[in-house]
C-alpha cells in the first residue's frame, strides 16, 4: 500500500534538504506518493501568499506532512507559518528527541532526552496590543484543558518509549497562576494515572537551564509550556551538535507534521552544501508514525554508520566534514 504524504519544501535550503531526504526514504523501498505543496517566503514572492489555502486543504485531507524550513518575515506583521499550521491543525504537542551522535564532536557525551512542548498557548497565542504609544502588552494564555492534555501526552510518551522520568520546567514562583496551573496539572496527571509507572519532578526554569549545562544526562523527558519549550529545545540541540542533527515533530489528535527545525540558511541556499540530516531524522520519525519501522531502522543505521566512520569526505562541513549534500546522501545510500 502506498502512503500519501504532503511535502512542504519551504525556503532557502529547504528544497535541497527535503529532496535529499525523500531520495533516501524512497531508496528503502517504502511506497510513498509525495504531494508537494507551497508555503513560505519564496511562495509569498511568487503568489502573494505565505500559506495558500490549497496547502491547508491538502494537509487537511491527508493529515500528515514532512516540512522543510520556512522563513517568516521578522517584525512585519506576518504570523509565523509554523505557528499558523500548529493552530490550524490542533498540533498541540511538539516533540524533539535530542541524543548524542558518535562522530559529532560536542562538549557532552551520552545525552539522551526528549523535549515535549505545549504548542498552542502561552505567549505564542499572539494576543498583544499597544496600550498607549510606546507601551505594548502581550498576554500569556494558559488553560487547564491544554495544560492537562500536554501533561498526559508527555507521561504517555514516557511510558510507551521506556522513559523513566518526566521533569516539568516552569516559573511558578513568579507566574503563580499561569505557570502554577501548568505544573499543578502535570502533578495531578501523574498522581492520577502514572504514579509507579514513571517518576515526576519539576524545576524552576532558570535553575533547570543551569542544571542542563552542568549535566544534561540527569534529564529524561522534559515537559514545558510554549515559550520555554521553544528556547530550551534549541538549547538542548546545542548540547549534541546543533539544530542540524535533531528532528522535530508536531502532533495533534489525528494529524502530524514532521519538520526540520533549523532555519532556511539563505546564505548557502543553492550551493549544494546543506546538511539534510535534521530533515532526514524527522522523516525517520514520520516513518515510525505511519508504521514503516523497518525503513526507519534502515535509515537510522545507515546515517549512524556514516557518522561513526569519521570520514570527513562523507559528512557535511557543519558537523566536521568536507562533503557536500550529494556526497553525504551517497554515503548514506551506500550503507542502506
Amino acid at each position: 500500500m502506498s502512503h500519501q504524504i504532503c511535502l512542504l519544501p519551504g525556503d532557502g535550503i529547504g528544497p535541497e534538504v527535503t529532496r535529499a531526504s525523500t531520495k533516501i526514504i524512497d531508496a528503502t523501498g517504502v511506497k510513498i506518493d509525495w504531494i508537494e505543496l507551497d508555503a513560505g517566503g519564496d511562495c509569498a514572492q511568487r503568489t502573494g501568499e505565505l500559506l495558500p489555502q490549497s496547502t491547508l486543504d491538502a494537509i487537511e485531507k491527508y493529515r500528515i506532512a514532512l516540512k522543510g524550513p520556512i522563513a517568516t518575515p521578522v517584525g512585519k506583521g506576518f504570523r509565523s507559518i509554523n505557528v499558523s499550521l500548529r493552530k490550524h491543525f490542533g498540533l498541540y504537542a511538539a516533540v524533539r528527541p535530542v541524543y548524542s551522535l558518535k562522530g559529532v564532536q560536542t562538549r557532552y557525551e551520552d545525552v539522551d532526552l526528549v523535549v515535549i512542548r505545549e504548542n498552542t498557548e502561552g505567549l505564542y497565542s499572539g494576543i498583544e496590543h499597544e496600550v498607549v504609544p510606546g507601551v505594548v502588552e502581550s498576554l500569556k494564555v494558559a488553560t487547564e484543558k491544554a495544560c492537562t492534555r500536554i501533561a498526559e501526552f508527555a507521561f504517555d510518551y514516557a511510558v510507551k518509549n521506556g522513559r523513566k522520568k518526566v521533569t516539568a520546567f516552569h516559573k511558578a514562583n513568579i507566574l503563580k497562576m499561569s505557570d502554577g496551573l501548568f505544573v499543578d496539572c502535570a502533578r495531578k496527571v501523574h498522581e492520577k494515572s502514572y504514579q509507579g509507572k514513571v517518576e515526576f519532578d519539576d524545576l524552576i526554569i532558570d535553575n533547570a537551564c543551569m542544571q542542563m549545562v552542568k549535566d544534561p544526562t540527569q534529564f529524561d523527558v522534559l515537559l514545558l509550556e510554549n515559550l520555554y519549550g521553544d528556547v530550551v529545545s534549541d538549547l538542548c540541540a546545542g548540547l549534541v551538535g546543533g539544530l542540524g542533527v535533531v528532528s522535530g515533530a508536531n502532533f495533534g489528535p489525528d494529524c502530524a507534521i514532521f519538520e526540520a527545525v533549523h532555519g532556511s540558511a539563505p546564505d548557502i541556499a543553492g550551493k549544494g552544501v546543506a546538511n539534510p540530516l535534521a530533515c532526514l531524522m524527522s522523516g525517520v520519525s514520520m516513518l515510525e508514525y505511519i508504521g514503516e519501522k523497518e525503513s526507519a531502522t534502515k535509515i537510522t543505521k545507515a546515517f549512524l554508520k556514516v557518522l561513526e566512520s569519521g570520514e570527513p569526505a562523507h559528512v557535511t562541513r557543519d558537523i566536521g566534514g568536507t562533503a557536500n549534500t550529494e556526497q553525504f546522501v551517497s554515503a548514506i545510500l551506500s550503507n542502506l
